[in-house]
């Protein structure tokens, strides 16, 4: 998120100074780390949680509808940096990779069919295929279907225009091309303190975490603050006392995944695959068997398991759960426990379980699976919004703009579908806080993303731009 408002603000106002502070001594070493996330480029091809069941039984897609057109709004930014060598082009951080969505059961078949019948009738989702034939899903994925019991109902929707996205790759290239237009990086750079001042601006002070920087505070001065923190924009928010993020509380939610790196496993599978998740289980859980291209190594994860921890980061504190609990949120967070003790027995049971259990689940997807295959790897943390709500409180899955009336500040709160939709997200904070310049930028924005002013572009030109095929097998490029 930080990365792409640098890449915007620096576009369209090249003069302005731009600051950025990472506490880590690297970029992208929390969310945005790839082996931190699935890669998923979330445009809704083949997540159940975005095309919810009516009570009716119809399927409500208009959620997938919108995170599809925010997605194609980030494909266009990252087509335009391309195109004007400000980013890599050939780095491999998109490779396209099919997207899938597994069912078995009948019940499950049901619902897959309505849910494909629905979409296809929109045109952002006119290329997607079903089949409930074992003998089709296993040349879409084979390990789907390999030694599974035949009588068992399956079915299978396909997008093959899907990507798999390094989003840890592309934040360093856009940090880069920042920092080649201007702006400073500094690492291992914390800000502790934010404080308004009278005159409007912002006083931040920043801790020097280098070994040799002896714990050094200095201030920096600003007009305008977004906090893009992962984990740790609540708390910041919170210490800046802007009523906005009064009732906000996080609830830290962790994950690990199964993952190989034997090349005879991966070369038999070439898509994103997404499952249901179980009742009680959180959206960011659903189980998911991807192919992973990180820094042109291709593996596969399966996951998540859910995990908890008091850290609010992947390298956080172990009080940072208990530091974020106010006056004004106590109410939201006790009353959200109550409400989702599902929630919480699920996540007993995920801390709680057995490698045998984990692979229990993964066989569930891939039938064949060998425990000698497969290491476990601790992925990235992640906070779920709470927010004040009728009877309490709500505990919120998607991402959350929190902006100041005067629009001098911002943070980003929540998790999925995060990166994918960074673009659109960043577009909302510019017209959310910066109200007397965005029809100036406008014409600007649409020549970067013509979509926004209602325009067309050449999907494939961009694809060939950014695609890096070399980070392909053989096998899979055949």
């Amino acid at each position: 998120m930080s990365a792409t408002l640098a890449s915007l603000i620096s576009t369209l106002e090249p003069t302005w100074r731009i600051e950025i502070h990472e506490r880590r001594d690297g970029l992208a070493q929390e969310s945005s780390n790839p082996w931190n996330n699935a890669g998923t480029g979330h445009a809704a091809l083949c997540e159940l949680n975005y095309t919810p069941q009516r009570p009716d039984g119809t399927i409500d897609i208009g959620k997938a509808v919108t995170i599809n057109e925010q997605f194609e709004l980030s494909r266009e930014l990252w087509h335009f940096l391309a195109g004007r060598d400000r980013l890599p082009l050939g780095t491999g951080f998109v490779s396209t990779t099919p997207h899938m969505t597994f069912v078995r059961g009948a019940e499950g078949v049901d619902y897959l069919r309505r849910r494909f019948e629905t979409l296809r009738e929109h045109p952002l989702f006119s290329d997607l295929e079903f089949s409930t034939d074992p003998e089709q899903i296993g040349r879409w994925a084979p390990l789907l279907v390999a030694d599974r019991d035949p009588s068992e109902p399956v079915a299978a929707t396909r997008a093959a225009g899907g990507t798999d996205v390094d989003f840890g790759a592309l934040t360093r290239s856009m940090v880069q091309d920042a920092v080649l237009r201007g702006a400073d990086l500094h690492l291992e750079s914390e800000v502790t303190r934010l404080r308004r001042r009278a005159d409007g601006t912002w006083r931040l002070t920043v801790r020097d975490r280098r070994w040799n920087g002896h714990r050094r505070a200095r201030t920096v001065d600003a007009r305008f603050v977004f906090i893009g923190a992962g984990g740790g924009a609540l708390g910041l928010l919170q210490k800046s006392g802007i009523p906005e993020a009064k009732g906000y509380g996080g609830f830290p939610i962790s994950g690990q995944f199964l993952r190989t790196t034997n090349p005879a496993v991966v070369a038999q599978h070439q898509a994103k695959v997404y499952g249901r998740a179980e009742i009680g289980a959180p959206p960011m859980s659903v189980p998911h068997l991807d192919t992973r291209v990180v820094e042109g190594e291709t593996a596969l994860l399966f996951g998540p398991y859910a995990g908890w921890s008091m850290k609010f980061l992947k390298h956080g504190s172990w009080l940072d759960l208990v530091r974020s609990i106010r006056p004004g949120n106590l109410l939201p967070m006790v009353s959200v426990g109550l409400r989702n003790l599902d929630l919480l027995k699920y996540l007993i049971g995920e801390v709680t379980a057995s490698s045998q259990d984990r692979m229990r689940t993964l066989r569930q997807f891939m039938p064949t699976a060998r425990e000698g295959d497969w290491e476990l790897i601790t992925a990235g943390q992640r906070v779920q919004v709470i927010k004040k709500a009728p009877g309490g409180g709500a505990l919120e899955f998607g991402t959350e703009l929190v902006t100041s009336a005067d629009g001098s500040i911002a943070g980003l709160l929540g998790a999925s579908p995060g990166a994918s939709t960074a673009v659109a997200t960043m577009v909302d904070l510019l017209e959310r806080c910066f109200p007397g310049r965005v029809e100036a930028w406008r014409p600007q924005l649409r020549e970067m993303m013509p979509s926004l002013g209602g325009g067309t572009w050449d999907e494939s030109f961009e694809l060939e731009q950014l695609v890096d095929e070399t980070s392909f097998s053989a096998d899979h490029r055949a």
